[in-house]
């Protein structure tokens, strides 16, 4: 019976041995994932809505880590030396609506590439830029955007062409 109550043990040792690792493979925060957004599952969340901003999102995953609750976004291709602006940005957006939907600040969030992860700290600065990023975008939704470049390979591409006044001939 003992035997038994060891093999059980053991057996059970080992699951939880491999659970972790995969569950680390995942570049997840240790945690309890509360809200999923991939691929993977069949069940896709609703987005999450801050009505003072009016942004709409949907973070990968937002784990709860015990202390709080940390938005992934996984990334398909190989990491940066550094996480590159825009995605900082859209973590950064994602920290906002955790904390509007789920009512908690969201003290740092995660994007996870094929190869690595890293983590981003949501403090007061970030979020300021974030708001004065998105006030920008309420601004130029008044007027049509500059062109951001000098290449007429990129005009002759462009699905905008045949409306925009800046194209290069």
């Amino acid at each position: 019976m003992w035997v038994f109550i060891l093999a059980l043990f053991l057996l059970g040792s080992v699951f939880i041995w491999l659970a972790g690792r995969r569950q680390a493979g995942t570049g997840l925060p240790r945690g309890r994932v509360v809200y999923v957004d991939t691929q993977k599952f069949k069940h896709v969340e609703r987005p999450l809505y801050d009505p003072i901003t009016e942004l709409t999102g949907r973070p990968d995953y937002v784990v709860d880590v015990g202390d709080g609750l940390v938005p992934v976004e996984v990334k398909s291709g190989h990491s940066p030396l550094s996480p590159y602006p825009s995605h900082i940005f859209q973590l950064a957006a994602y920290c906002l609506l955790v904390q509007a939907a789920y009512g908690t600040r969201p003290q740092y969030g995660m994007i996870r590439y094929a190869d690595r992860t890293f983590a981003v700290d949501y403090d007061s600065k970030l979020e300021n830029n974030l708001l004065d990023v998105l006030a920008e975008m309420r601004r130029s939704e008044k007027r049509a955007p500059d062109r951001s470049h000098e290449s007429a390979q990129r005009c002759l591409a462009c699905g905008y062409r045949g409306v925009c006044d800046q194209r290069l001939d």
